[in-house]
Parts: C-alpha cells; sequence; structure tokens
C-alpha cells in the first residue's frame, strides 16, 4: 500500500512540473509610466532591440502577442507609458495592441 500511495504522488508531482523544454512564462516590465488621458486617441509604438518588445501605449491598453502560428506568448493590460518584454526566440510575432495590430520580426 505504501508503495502505490509513493507512485500516486509521484505521478502528481510529475503532473504538475512543467514539461521538459516548456518556454519559461514572460512577464512585461514597466519601463516608464505616463499619465493617461482616456479621452485621446489611442497612441501605440513597437521597437524591438536585442530580443526586448518594446511598447509605448497612451493609455491602459489590452496587448496580445502571438507566434506566427497562432500560439499566445503573452496577454495583459498594459499602464499608460512604455513597456517591455523579452521573447527568449526568435521568429517572426503578431503583437496587437487595442485595434492596431504589428507584425514583428526578432
Amino acid at each position: 500500500m505504501k508503495r502505490f500511495l509513493l507512485i500516486l504522488s509521484v505521478i502528481a508531482l510529475l503532473a504538475s512540473a512543467p514539461a521538459a523544454g516548456a518556454a519559461p512564462a514572460r512577464t512585461w516590465e514597466s519601463i516608464e509610466l505616463t499619465a493617461a488621458d482616456n479621452d485621446s486617441p489611442l497612441d501605440v509604438r513597437v521597437n524591438v532591440r536585442e530580443g526586448y518588445v518594446y511598447v509605448t501605449v497612451s493609455r491602459r491598453t489590452p496587448v496580445k502577442l502571438f507566434t506566427i502560428l497562432g500560439q499566445t506568448v503573452s496577454q495583459t493590460e498594459l499602464p499608460a507609458g512604455t513597456s517591455r518584454l523579452r521573447v527568449g526566440a526568435r521568429g517572426i510575432y503578431i503583437l496587437k495592441a487595442g485595434d492596431t495590430t504589428v507584425r514583428i520580426t526578432l
């Protein structure tokens, strides 16, 4: 019986661990915050440098980053200002910020 419980414990532990080679969770870092003006039209600027995607938005905006195959890399709501995301793999990505969609090449 103890052996059976040990096997169940190991299976539960393995099931809860991330898969080998799985991409780490990606989080956005706020670089520069600015005062949000919700009445102004949304202004979105995207830059790519040294493996980071920099996004500058004029107000709080939902942002999604996808691989070219449509897999979600990151999905969050960014504050007004500049934020950056470290993208580990090179490739082509699609960034959607509000109603703006941008193709990104790393």
